[in-house]
């Protein structure tokens, strides 16, 4: 474990040559380890960078604050989002890394987005596991050429089916490559989760090499 200027973070070096770094972001209450597990599994043998969220909602982890379940505060958001865009530069240096792809749930995949929508730089492309629309209105943004990948729960108690696709269509309208996939699950991610972002990350690497 390391502790940057910014955030407390693990980082585990590539062991295969070719792979695009992961940047792992926790749901609520995770914390830098969580979700360690699903980026070996997916793609083996890249890079895994996993910052630890600043803010504490009680005693839980989280990357920005909000105001109620599914209401953001969009003013820390967006400091937070230009804190963690900082952050992903700095460790691309210390650590010698391309523009990653982020991997986030939950908490951590609309972190994801709002990076993609405020700091498209920082990032190569992302999977959002569970994310929902970041802003209200959201900022105008040139994602042209970056794959996002957007897995959505048809059960799920706490976002909107309207919501995950008003975000795909921003991301698209901003000229993202999106695939959107809705499973029959509710928030938590599942066995059909990993293997899709497994399958689609393969695909990356495969038109990458």
């Amino acid at each position: 474990m390391a502790a940057s200027a910014a955030f407390i973070h693990r980082f585990e070096p590539a062991t295969a040559p070719g792979l695009p770094p992961l940047l792992l972001l926790h749901g609520t209450g995770g914390d830098e380890n969580d979700l360690l597990p699903l980026g070996r599994t997916v793609l083996p043998g890249a890079a895994l960078l996993s910052p630890r969220g600043q803010v504490l909602e009680g005693s839980m982890p989280r990357f920005f604050r909000r105001l109620a379940e599914g209401v953001f505060d969009e003013d820390d958001l967006t400091r937070r989002t230009h804190d963690l865009a900082d952050f992903i530069a700095e460790a691309r240096t210390q650590y010698g890394l391309p523009a990653p792809l982020a991997l986030g749930f939950s908490n951590g995949a609309n972190i994801a987005a709002a990076l993609l929508l405020l700091r498209p730089e920082v990032l190569a492309g992302a999977v959002l596991l569970r994310a929902m629309a970041p802003f209200a209105k959201p900022p105008v943004a040139d994602l042209s050429g970056k794959p996002v990948l957007l897995l959505s729960g048809r059960l799920d108690p706490i976002i909107p089916a309207e919501n995950a696709a008003g975000l795909a269509a921003t991301l698209e309208q901003a000229g993202a490559s999106v695939e959107r996939r809705s499973l029959p699950t509710g928030h938590g991610l599942s066995q059909a989760d990993v293997g899709i972002v497994g399958e689609w990350l393969s695909g990356k690497r495969a038109q990458a090499a």
